[in-house]
Order: structure tokens, then sequence, then C-alpha cells
């Protein structure tokens, strides 16, 4: 009966080359998926005369942004679906089907016809289009994270699984940019006319790309063990609830401290700076981009940090960060001086940063490979449907009903806490394993026939 104990880490088998490819093939996707985000976030309020009816511009955009919360509402069915498809059938799979669901709804939405030419039929196919987005979208993560920590060498895995977060912030970085240019080359009316199409359409050609790469890559060395040890899940949704409960409620956990940080100050405090805080738009948008840019830098460092010192060390630090220095660092901002406001937003920006280069390897290496990427998608989504999208409500009704500018400080506190909590309940997992012993109570066959069989072909295929 084979034993958990292995002979050297699997993922120390792949080559530099095919690592780097793996990094691509994994972040991509979460690039595209962000970039059509953010890009539908910023152009809400021309999407809203597109699609809807002009007699009440208000309602067209409480219409477009419901829109916007249906994607949220249809994750945890696309994590379900796409995680159970993963852990059955390889990571390769869902990385190419989730990434090709991406790019058709995106082209489609790129080429819909709008209110005025097609009536109510126009914000039903958009209303599809964001369906099918939000499916995939919901197992985006869980088959990236799984594939970028089953692909990365055990002693390098932080900083490898830290380029997932990196390509988020990327598709926001590049989705501002887009938009700006957008804005300063064509007229409002142009752009309402037909010029919106144009984010929509040029993220197409990436998402195809992507699939190429995707379709090209092997599956991790992991899940081939699986399939040689005949020990591959044929029902991880089951055992998720079942046999790892425990590792779904500590990654929910860590998935609400990460989802809800995340959202509040890339996407909420934009806002936030603006109506409460009186700050220029401009400038507020602008230190949005320069919170980006930062964790662009620190997002791989951290990774890095938690390969040399622990995933523990460096999530428990951004825990007592964020749950120690959020209201100071509101009350800094509700000054409205620029050099505070600039601080403030950088010192947030900051422990987001960290906490982006960190969680998503924690998680990864919390579940038995059989199960890893059901359980990771559907506490990503379910965290951010339930929690992160209804933060800026929460905080906006907050807000009105107190009065109280340091409402947002106080609310990620809590945050900071319900993050000390979990990453005190979680055992240290740097380095271990990532395959374990619920993953071969099953086996059939040796691990030492199993690393044989999975390697042959490998080999084969590089000579």
């Amino acid at each position: 009966m084979p034993t958990a104990e292995q002979p050297r880490e699997l993922a120390d088998l792949v080559d530099r080359k095919s690592l780097r490819k793996s990094v691509v093939a994994g972040s991509i996707g979460v690039l595209v998926h962000w970039f059509d985000w953010a890009v539908y976030a910023y152009l809400a309020s021309t999407l809203a005369v597109v699609f809807f009816p002009e007699e009440n511009a208000t309602a067209g955009l409480l219409a477009t942004f419901a829109v916007f919360a249906v994607s949220f509402l249809v994750r945890p069915l696309g994590a379900i679906l796409f995680g159970r498809l993963g852990d059955r059938l390889g990571r390769k799979q869902t990385l190419s089907l989730v990434i090709l669901a991406m790019a058709l709804a995106t082209l489609v939405l790129g080429l819909l016809p709008g209110y005025d030419a097609i009536g109510l039929a126009a914000p039903i196919l958009l209303i599809a289009t964001r369906i099918v987005q939000g499916l995939a979208a919901g197992g985006e993560f869980g088959s990236a994270a799984a594939f970028l920590g089953e692909f990365s060498p055990a002693r390098r895995r932080g900083f490898g699984v830290s380029w997932l977060e990196f390509g988020s912030l990327l598709g926001f970085l590049l989705a501002s940019f887009v938009v700006f240019l957008l804005n300063q080359v064509y007229s409002h009316d142009e752009i309402v006319a037909w010029a919106w199409r144009i984010p929509f359409l040029i993220t197409v050609p990436l998402g195809f790309i992507g699939l190429y790469i995707r379709r090209r890559i092997e599956d991790t060395p992991e899940f081939e063990q699986l399939k040689e040890l005949e020990t591959v899940s044929h029902a991880p949704v089951k055992e998720v609830f079942q046999r790892n409960w425990r590792e779904f409620l500590q990654t929910s956990g860590m998935e609400i401290f990460m989802n809800v940080t995340f959202y509040v100050v890339l996407v909420y405090l934009l806002t936030y700076q603006e109506i409460y805080i009186g700050f220029d738009p401009g400038r507020a948008a602008l230190l949005s981009t320069l919170a980006s840019a930062l964790g662009l830098v620190v997002v791989p460092l951290a990774g890095i940090a938690s390969d040399r010192v622990g995933r523990k060390p460096v999530l428990m630090a951004a825990a007592i960060a964020l749950t120690a220095l959020s209201v100071p660092l509101f009350w800094l901002m509700s000054i409205g001086e620029d050099w505070a406001v600039f601080t403030s937003t950088l010192g947030l920006a900051l422990i987001l940063a960290i906490v982006l280069g960190t969680h998503a390897v924690t998680v990864v290496e919390l579940f038995p490979t059989r199960t890893r990427q059901t359980g990771l998608s559907i506490a990503y989504a379910v965290t951010a449907a339930l929690f992160a999208g209804t933060a800026p409500y929460v905080l906006t009704w907050l807000l009105d009903a107190t009065g109280n500018l340091l409402v947002p400080g106080f609310f990620l506190g809590v945050v900071g806490l319900v993050g000390i909590a979990t990453v005190v309940s979680i055992p240290e997992t740097r380095g271990i394993p990532l395959i374990k012993a619920q993953d071969l109570e099953t086996a059939t066959v040796t691990i030492p026939e199993a690393l044989t069989r999975a390697q042959h072909p490998r080999q084969e295929n590089r000579s």
C-alpha cells in the first residue's frame, strides 16, 4: 500500500522552460478576466445608454450595475462546474474551457447591437454574455491557483503562485489605461456610438492567445500522478464537504480576508475619496492606478518572503496591520490634504499587496490534490459573491446611517480580525508535499511505479 512519503517533490521535476510557460498559462486568464471586469465597471454609464432605454438615465445605470451583479451571483455555479471538472479531468482542461468561454462571451458583447437597434433583445443578450463570463470567472481562480501551485517547485511555490494576483492587478491597470486612452482619442458621442466596443474586442485576441498557450501545456505532475495511481476523485464536491470541510472553512476565511480588502481598497476607495473626502476625481483615479502599480512590485516579493520565512508570519503581519492601522489610515485620509490621502491610500495598498502575494499559495497547500480545485473554486466564488461584492453597498449604507467617515476603517479592522483568526487556525504549509494521505487511500499502484509512468511521456516529448 503506498504511503504519503514521496521520493522527491513532483513539481521539482518540471524544467524551467515549462515553469515559465505554466506561469504565463496560469496568469493570463486572470488578467483577461479582470481587464474585462474593470472595463465594464469603467464604462457602466456608457453601457447604460447603449443597452437600456434612455427615458430614465438613473434606471439604465442601475440596470447596468444589476447586470454586473449577475456575474457575481453565478460565480458559485461556475465554481462547482469547473472545480468538479478540474478535479476529475485535469487542470489543463478547465484552464482551456474557462478562457475560451471568457473570450467568446467578450467577443459577443463587443459585437452586440444596442437597444436602439434590436430593442429588448439587447439587454437580454447582454445579461447572457455576463452570465457566461460569470460562470467562467467562477472557475478561473481555482483552476489557475491549483495549476500554478502544482507546477511550481516546492521551494519557490509562493513566488510561482503569486503571479496569479500579479495578473489580476495588471488587468486592472491595463483596463484603466485603455479607458483613459479611449476618452482622450474619441468624443463622448463617438464612444456611445461605437468606440465603447474597442476595449472588449482587443481582449479577444489576448484570450485566444491564452487558449493557445493553455492547450499546449502539460497537466500538472500531481494530477498526472493521481491518474497513474487511479485515485482521481469521482465526486469532488461531495468529498470537499464530507472530508475537507475544515480546509474549506479555513480557505473561506482567507478569501474573505483577501476579497473584501481587495474590493474596498481597489474598487470602493475611489468612490469614497470622491464623495466623502471631496478629493478630485482625476487624482483619485491616479491614486488607484498607483496603488495597483505598487501591488505589481510587492505581490511577487510577498510570495518570495513566504517562501523564505513561511506563509503564516507574512499573512499574520498583514492581518495585524489591517486590524491595527485601518482606522488610523482612514483618519489620515479624512484630513483631505494631498499628502494625507496619498500616504493612507498607499499604506492600505501595501497591506493588500502582502495578502495578495500569499493567500493563494496558502489555500492551495491546504487541500489534497483530489479536491483542491473544487475546494478553492467554491470558497473563492462564494466569499466573493456574499462578502466582497456587497462591501460597497454595506459601506455606503453604514456611512449614510452613521455619518462617520471612519466607518470603512472599522469595517476593514473587522476583516483583519477574520484574517488573524484564520491564520491562527491553519498549519504552516510552506514547502509541504501537495500529494497528501487522502490522495493515496484508494491508490492501486505504488508511487515509484506511478512516477515512472508519469515521467516517461514527458521525457519523450522533450527529446
